[in-house]
């Protein structure tokens, strides 16, 4: 009774803070309530803390067969967001520029199951973490790491919440497609025998970076010439990006406008790579699997 009476407390405080929710997405898995979702980040948390101090004289564990199915099933995942926003935007003849929440009937609908599933991986991301705590790989264990991941998956919750399709679309699409490449060239990594071939992983830098800049842009658009979007939504979600470019562009300059002194470039391999616009010394290679390939 006294959780029930807690729920009921804590959702009458978010929906006062946010205003009535959208009806459409009533009764879905894990949104009438906030619970489950602070629940599981809390959980992502504890796991975090209780992990490396289990695994502290502990050897770490390989988890390479782990690694190549959670790659490859996060890439799969990925790719039917992509094809399935792709399609049901073009049916709804969604609007680049800005698009409202209730013009494309049924189209909206199945743009809001498709960010369901958009939310819900975030909390299977959570196990990108995991992996470094099991791997003992805890520098790679950032505030960055962390706040991204923990904070995504909150974020979607709202997100689905009280704006489940709509302009909505335009990041979950875009990060979608980066993700296939990322996690793709993540799920080969671990195989030796592929390493070789993985000659454009530099290339995800780029296509990173551009994604920020693509989705600041579509955000402010709709700010510029509005549509019947909720502004607030706009302008936070312009905010939390920021705050995710200022931690890229801080740690790019450090990585690659410093120039490394002579034992650095001796002994560190050079790494390029970015993940969901952060540079690969913050995921590591493959989740947790260093590629120990020798800088040329």
């Amino acid at each position: 009774e006294y959780l029930k009476s807690f729920d009921r407390e804590v959702n009458a405080f978010v929906d006062y803070m946010f205003g009535p929710r959208d009806t459409r997405v009533r009764g879905w898995f894990l949104l009438d309530s906030y619970l489950p979702t602070f629940f599981l980040t809390g959980a992502y948390l504890l796991c975090i803390w209780l992990g490396n101090k289990f695994m502290k004289d502990r050897p770490p564990f390989s988890l390479r067969a782990h690694l190549i199915v959670y790659n490859l099933g996060i890439t799969m995942l990925s790719l039917y967001m992509l094809i399935e926003l792709i399609l049901a935007t073009w049916e709804g003849g969604y609007n680049l520029q800005c698009q409202n929440l209730h013009s494309a009937g049924e189209a909206d609908i199945r743009v809001a199951k498709v960010l369901w599933w958009y939310y819900f991986s975030k909390v299977i991301e959570f196990m990108d973490t995991i992996f470094f705590v099991l791997r003992k790989k805890s520098s790679q264990i950032t505030f960055l790491h962390v706040y991204h991941h923990a904070t995504m998956f909150n974020i979607w919750w709202c997100v689905l919440n009280w704006i489940p399709c709509g302009q909505s679309f335009f990041g979950p699409t875009l990060n979608s497609f980066i993700h296939v490449l990322m996690y793709s060239y993540y799920g080969l990594s671990v195989i030796p025998s592929m390493r070789k071939y993985l000659w454009w992983k530099k290339y995800l830098t780029q296509a990173q970076l551009i994604q920020f800049v693509l989705t600041i842009v579509h955000t402010l658009s709709a700010a510029v010439k509005p549509c019947g979007f909720p502004f607030g939504c706009l302008m936070f979600q312009s905010s939390y990006m920021a705050t995710l470019v200022i931690l890229f562009i801080n740690f790019y300059i450090k990585t690659y406008r410093k120039a490394p002194s002579r034992t650095a470039i001796k002994e560190t391999p050079v790494t390029t790579e970015v993940k969901n616009g952060f540079h690969k010394d913050y995921f590591a290679a493959t989740n947790g699997f260093l590629n120990n390939k020798k800088a040329q």
